[in-house]
C-alpha cells in the first residue's frame, strides 16, 4: 500500500511540492518569525522552496505578512535580515 506524501506550496513561486523538499518558517505566538528545521515549532507555519530565489520573491511581495495574516504589521528590515541569514543557514544544513 503507497503511503500518501504530504504536499505543501512554496509562498514564493507558488509551486506545489512534497513537505520535505521545503523549508518551514514559523511565526510563533510571541510574534516572532523564524526558521524551522524540525518542523515541530509551534505556531503558524508556511513553507519556501529550498531558493534564495523564493525568499527574495516572498519578501519583494510581502508574502510574510499575507500568510501570518499581520496586516498592518510589518516584519522590520533588521527581522527581514535576521530571517534571511537564518533561511541561508538552514539550506546549507539540507
Amino acid at each position: 500500500m503507497n503511503k500518501k506524501i504530504p504536499m505543501r506550496t512554496c509562498i514564493g513561486c507558488g509551486e506545489n511540492k512534497p513537505k520535505k523538499e521545503l523549508v518551514r518558517i514559523v511565526k510563533t505566538s510571541e510574534n516572532d518569525v523564524l526558521v524551522d528545521v524540525t518542523g515541530r515549532v509551534n505556531g503558524r507555519g508556511t513553507y519556501l522552496c529550498k531558493d534564495m530565489e523564493c525568499f527574495e520573491k516572498c519578501i519583494k511581495n510581502k508574502g510574510f505578512n499575507k500568510t501570518f495574516k499581520t496586516g498592518d504589521i510589518k516584519l522590520s528590515d533588521e527581522e527581514v535580515e535576521k530571517l534571511r541569514s537564518s533561511f541561508e543557514e538552514a539550506l546549507k544544513l539540507k
